[in-house]
């Protein structure tokens, strides 16, 4: 398929990746008997990605809360939204992806979602990804779970979009959240996504069976932004009389108690993060329309329907579910983005046309990150994009703009039978 006539929309920024070129790429490379080193079966990279993780790093990464109910409704949800195709739609140009979100337009859809302890998963971590979604312009959501420092994510990121987020610290600990979000914004992250659902990690079996928590081990997984804050650095020091590299152990349990304190914030609570954070506030793990309105009130920008994609509370509904009741309360007041299950191009589609402004990518990249680094991860946020392209063309969808793919291309497959 020639992309000659492409069309993309002018950024700031470097050129963007072309996600149907990367088709074409593919296909002539074909000609002289060459194969891809990455799947393009999006349902084949976790079982890939897990023959060649650790049991612990298996478990961590693809599995859930409890029984898994709430991951399976996840996936589940998609196939209950059909995509209905238009034809004889003439136009001379691909469809326009962008998407305006915090006030910055955006060339694609999509965002890196924060997910923690890389390095448990490939040793450059978060540098990996960090580089991988700069160079296919998508913006990257660093966990603070993180296995790298902000700073040397920032410096891997480089001009890219770079938005933080914060598991946030008790109240007795605000110097300590300070610190972060002064780190941040001097790092060059724009916009704030604040984890609401993950004050204390849930009943996740898989991990127990492993007996395995990445943060309680006596290295710097998972803790290093905690061991390079001078802020806790020197309160562990005063408390301990050494650095925490000289007591790993306690450290890391020490960290993962400050960032995971067992208990959840008020709504109140929300001011004094507008008061140490200039930029836009995302609040992450809404499910109910009663607290997206809750959203609205405390002023913060956006919102995003996340359900942790199934890892914090088993039998929860879906987050695909729960996203046009939200986006119909407070849709017109204020950003819904949307997490939770994504696996594909038409699920990215699905979830726009119900009213989400941004989606997070989450395991999928994680699985790239395990079968090839930084190239895995551009393969993942590339296939995604070109599969959500191609999809919105061959169904006369001609941009991501909600006056185009809304819900009048979705239909309820149940109202067919």
């Amino acid at each position: 398929m020639s992309s000659s006539n492409h069309h993309r929309p002018n950024m700031e920024k470097h050129a963007d990746p072309d996600p149907i070129a990367y088709e074409k790429e593919i296909y002539q490379k074909g000609l002289n008997y060459a194969r891809p080193p990455f799947s393009f079966n999006a349902l084949d990279w976790e079982g890939l990605a897990s023959e060649r993780m650790s049991a612990e790093s298996r478990g961590y990464s693809i599995g859930s809360a409890g029984t898994g109910e709430t991951l399976r409704k996840n996936r589940e949800a998609f196939g209950k939204w059909s995509i209905t195709p238009s034809r004889l739609i003439a136009t001379k140009s691909f469809p326009d992806l962008s998407t305006t979100v915090v006030d910055k337009k955006l060339p694609f859809p999509i965002a890196i979602a924060p997910v923690g302890v890389q390095k448990i998963f490939n040793p450059d971590g978060e540098l990996a990804s960090a580089r991988a979604a700069a160079a296919q312009n998508v913006p990257y959501i660093m966990s603070t779970a993180s296995s790298t420092s902000i700073e040397d994510v920032a410096k891997a990121n480089g001009d890219g979009e770079r938005w933080f987020q914060l598991y946030w610290p008790s109240r007795e600990q605000d110097d300590i959240t300070i610190s972060i979000l002064n780190r941040a914004k001097n790092a060059g992250f724009s916009a704030l996504i604040v984890t609401l659902d993950t004050y204390i990690l849930g009943w996740r079996p898989s991990d127990m069976n492993n007996g395995y928590n990445p943060f309680l081990r006596s290295d710097q997984i998972g803790v290093e932004i905690g061991f390079s804050d001078p802020v806790w650095t020197a309160q562990f020091k005063e408390k301990h009389g050494v650095e925490p590299e000289k007591n790993l152990g306690a450290a890391a349990a020490e960290w993962t108690r400050t960032i995971f304190p067992g208990f959840s914030h008020g709504w109140e609570d929300i001011k004094f993060l507008r008061e140490h954070w200039s930029g836009p506030i995302i609040l992450k793990g809404i499910q109910t329309v009663a607290d997206a309105k809750k959203c609205v009130e405390v002023g913060v920008q956006g919102l995003i329907v996340s359900n942790h994609g199934g890892r914090q509370v088993d039998g929860g509904n879906s987050s695909l579910g729960i996203l046009p009741r939200i986006v119909d309360a407070v849709g017109d007041k204020i950003e819904v983005w949307f997490d939770s299950g994504i696996r594909c191009g038409a699920d990215i589609a699905k979830a726009m046309a119900l009213g989400a402004k941004m989606c997070l990518i989450g395991r999928p990249y994680v699985y790239g990150m395990v079968l090839g680094g930084e190239e895995g991860v551009s393969h993942v946020l590339k296939a995604l994009l070109g599969d959500l392209e191609l999809t919105l063309h061959l169904a006369g969808i001609t941009s991501t703009s909600p006056d185009v793919l809304n819900r009048d291309v979705l239909v309820r497959e149940s109202d067919f039978f």
